[in-house]
């Protein structure tokens, strides 16, 4: 009975919302990319809606109170980063993924996840403190590790998920304007160092391309120039699945990963990007509902966590298909084709899910 209680009580709107969105999903990969992948995404979607219904009968106050668990996932996923640095294999010039047969993990996916713990359990018991400079400035530090570590790997994209997540906490538990502001020069100041000794030539080069579209348009520019054309090509009703020309002949590249909100609005068109859209609004309002519900701090700093991440991706992702950002590989969340992107979104729903039933 009290399972079947659970069950009835379960948020219906929450979990369409994302079943929508991840079909799109399949759908655009199997008409880009073919049976395979769009297979091997599924099964990690399913996966993905188990854990999430496993999760939701997880007793989230675990987290809350067990600062020694806490620290431990934090510390793995450190590990897992520092060793696929080491060991792990070099994939077009980038280490990003551990292989186990046909399945590539990504650690840098889920190292958001232990982030979003680790900063939600340090601000929960010290936001009344966060006037003494020495709790910025340590969870900087919890931030900046991941952040580094995904940086070399190299991953510009997903290292300033790390820094947004940070900073975004950092105003929701309610800096001092005077911090922040000084925190923001740092961060500009900070920059050019960025520019000059760490960021790779492609990485410069990306932003250049955006900058100045018509610099390299057969070579940086090709995907952002291709992306536009073909969500100019869907127009309303779409040129239908399987028949986008940009998607089908090799003109949009990574139709399936970086672009394939231009894949779904060429394919799908207006109506397409506008049900993705709504599903997505859909999502982001129930996650709302959580933080706005809940009565505990820990609980709304790692809601608020998950949807400043979750809306930074869609953001970056259908930005850059517009043209509006430089391309920085940043996944749409459920939609774009890797397992690991979709087990850590599906994985926060879960234990947001729990959040909303088991809120105290």
């Amino acid at each position: 009975m009290k399972i079947l209680k659970r069950i009835l009580e379960f948020d219906f709107l929450m979990t369409a919302s994302v079943t929508v969105i991840s079909l799109m999903g399949v759908a655009s990969i199997y008409s880009s990319t073919g049976m395979e992948a769009a297979t091997r995404q599924g099964t990690f979607i399913l996966i993905g809606f188990l854990l999430f219904i496993g999760l939701s009968f997880f007793d989230w106050r675990i987290l809350k109170e067990n600062s020694f668990l806490v620290l431990m996932i934090y510390l793995v996923m450190v590990g897992a980063l520092i060793a696929l640095l080491l060991f792990g294999p070099e994939i077009r010039n980038v280490k990003r993924w551990f292989i186990f047969g046909p399945v590539m993990i990504s650690p840098a996916e889920f190292a958001k996840l232990a982030a979003m713990i680790i900063l939600a359990k340090y601000f929960s018991m010290r936001h009344v403190e966060l006037y003494k400079i020495r709790h910025i400035v340590l969870s900087g530090v919890y931030a900046f590790i991941p952040t580094y570590l995904v940086f070399r790997q190299p991953d510009m994209g997903t290292a300033i998920i790390f820094l947004i997540l940070w900073v975004g906490i950092l105003i929701i538990s309610g800096i001092r304007l005077k911090h922040f502001i000084a925190l923001s020069a740092t961060g500009i100041t900070s920059l050019g160092l960025v520019w000059r000794f760490l960021m790779k030539d492609y990485q410069k080069e990306r932003i250049i391309s955006f900058l100045d579209p018509q610099l390299d348009p057969q070579g940086i520019g090709w995907g952002g120039t291709h992306a536009r054309i073909a969500i100019g090509n869907g127009g309303f009703w779409g040129q239908g699945l399987g028949q986008g020309t940009q998607t089908q002949y090799g003109f949009l590249p990574e139709p399936h990963t970086d672009f394939i909100f231009a894949a779904i609005a060429e394919e799908l068109g207006f109506i397409g990007v506008f049900i993705l859209i709504l599903a997505i609004s859909i999502l982001v309002w129930r996650i709302l509902k959580i933080i706005f519900n809940t009565r505990s701090n820990f609980c709304r700093l790692f809601a608020s966590g998950f949807l400043i991440v979750f809306s930074f991706q869609v953001f970056v992702n259908i930005g850059m298909n517009l043209g509006l950002l430089p391309i920085m590989g940043t996944p749409l969340p459920f939609v774009t084709y890797g397992g690991s992107s979709v087990l850590f979104s599906f994985i926060g729903l879960g234990i947001l899910e729990s959040m909303r039933y088991n809120s105290s």
